[in-house]
């Protein structure tokens, strides 16, 4: 069970991300604010359900929850009958984070999706807990990145509506860019067959999986010709190509110009 870090009296503070904590409880417990608090609550759920009752009436989390509540909203929490509520939370002021990554509704519930980006926003939140306990040099600002982190994530879960299951394959992309990927391994990785997989990206994105990857491989082609004195050829192999010429064809696809020329216009900017 949680050792329990949070007072029980406590109404929140106004000096930025000073307290949160991972707690592992059972149906017994709950906490009841009836006059809210001075500032944002954050939680993640790992496992089992929890529940906030607001003036609005109560709504649960679970798994992959986020729940954000705002300064002042009277309220109780506390772990829904017959389960035991495994979640990591933190209270913080808007002037730390700035009012534009936060929602306008007293009470908001998000689901992460897709796993790539819940494990992201697991890590972020473990970064807390950790630079929060130790109180090494910098803890603080190194907290408050966590949470901008996870705060941003969420902010562009909210503004890009695109299938959880074509998140994944960009991410799959961007992690094996260098290797050569096959379609049929990459749709059982998302639980799709690779005829449904790729007609579902095509669809979201405008482009084939390949597309995605060429065009992947050949913007970072571009940024290394712009920051680096390596050669083209050098840039072909480090970005994923094995065939020099078929990076050559991909190049002037996506850029609209040979490597040689980009490398040459990016050698007289710098």
């Amino acid at each position: 069970m949680a050792q329990f870090d949070e007072p029980s009296n406590y109404d929140g503070q106004s000096n930025g991300l000073f307290i949160c904590g991972h707690f592992h409880v059972n149906d017994s417990y709950s906490t009841h604010r009836p006059h809210g608090m001075q500032d944002w609550l954050i939680t993640f759920t790992l496992s089992g359900e929890g529940y906030f009752i607001t003036p609005d009436g109560e709504k649960r989390c679970s798994r992959g929850d986020i729940v954000l509540m705002r300064p002042d909203v009277p309220h109780t929490y506390g772990t829904v009958n017959g389960q035991v509520w495994n979640f990591i939370w933190a209270h913080f002021s808007s002037i730390s984070v700035g009012d534009s990554l936060l929602p306008s509704d007293p009470l908001f519930i998000h689901t992460i999706e897709p796993q790539s980006i819940n494990k992201r926003v697991h890590r972020a939140f473990r970064r807390i807990l950790s630079d929060s306990r130790e109180r090494h040099e910098y803890w603080h600002d190194l907290c408050l990145n966590s949470l901008r982190e996870i705060l941003l994530l969420l902010a562009q879960k909210q503004n890009h509506t695109m299938d959880p299951r074509v998140e994944e394959v960009l991410h799959y992309l961007s992690n094996h860019m260098r290797h050569t990927v096959q379609i049929e391994e990459l749709a059982r990785t998302i639980g799709l067959s690779a005829s449904r997989m790729s007609h579902l990206f095509k669809e979201q994105t405008g482009i084939s999986v390949i597309d995605a990857l060429n065009q992947m491989r050949i913007r970072q082609a571009a940024l290394l010709f712009e920051h680096t004195n390596r050669s083209a050829s050098e840039i072909s192999y480090e970005v994923g190509f094995q065939n020099y010429n078929h990076f050559i064809r991909q190049f002037r696809k996506w850029m609209g110009t040979t490597p040689s020329d980009y490398k040459k216009h990016s050698s007289l900017e710098r």
